[in-house]
């Protein structure tokens, strides 16, 4: 029995969900309006694991998505999974988030051969992290931080499916119709479930000492909207 705890924080989803050999059989999660994940994550493992037939010491191991999205949500996802790891004396897993997003698509959409798909996230204003896949979810290019306007995939002459909180703001905006835009896909740890366990299988662990999020960018504050007294 492989049982996973499997954290999903790089955007404002707030999501964890517990895997048996491969398949999600629990899951919690929500979508704030700002980050919630200092007040949420914990009590939604706790509750998870309350909810389910297993214990904590039940688990096999633990997988974080890693980035690249927000910076508050990656550092508190990272911290938690490497607490657990540590005191629970299990493997630490990562998937990098643009993964995790494009195979909990795939979950929900079939994506037909000769498309490419671009799964983003959010970094703010018209830039998106970004990764080029093809139908089958390969790599064909590295992660990158992408402007995007009108003139984005001009060129395109197959269909290509933007999806994620960070395709939401681009509706209407990439004038070629090859570009297909799925609004309200957001990222989910459901999306974690076969890859973990596949890790898991291959021994693919991370240094609970060392890992850090990959954040791709510099960490910039935004200062407060908030009038100060």
């Amino acid at each position: 029995m492989t049982l996973i705890l499997n954290i999903e924080t790089s955007t404002k989803v707030c999501s964890v969900a517990l895997a048996l050999n491969g398949k999600t059989i629990a899951s919690k999660e929500e979508l704030g309006v700002q980050y919630i994940h200092s007040e949420k994550l914990t009590v939604f493992i706790d509750e998870l694991i309350k909810e389910s037939q297993y214990s904590i010491t039940d688990l096999s191991a633990i997988c974080v998505s890693k980035g690249p999205g927000s910076y508050t949500g990656l550092r508190i996802g990272v911290s938690c999974a490497k607490g657990l790891s540590y005191s629970l004396g299990i493997p630490l897993l990562s998937i990098d988030a643009l993964t995790v997003l494009g195979n909990y698509f795939s979950q929900l959409n079939k994506i037909p051969n000769n498309t490419t798909v671009y799964p983003m996230i959010d970094a703010r204003r018209m830039e998106v992290f970004t990764q080029k896949m093809s139908s089958k979810l390969e790599s064909e290019t590295p992660i990158e931080a992408m402007i995007i306007d009108e003139d984005s995939f001009y060129d395109a002459q197959q269909n290509i499916y933007l999806f994620g909180d960070g395709a939401n703001k681009l509706e209407g905006v990439i004038k070629n119709k090859k570009v297909i835009v799925f609004k309200n896909v957001e990222t989910s740890a459901k999306g974690m479930e076969t890859i973990s366990y596949q890790k898991f299988l291959g021994k693919e662990f991370e240094d609970v000492a060392y890992f850090e999020p990959y954040y791709l960018k510099e960490f910039i504050a935004v200062p407060s909207k908030k009038k100060l007294l």
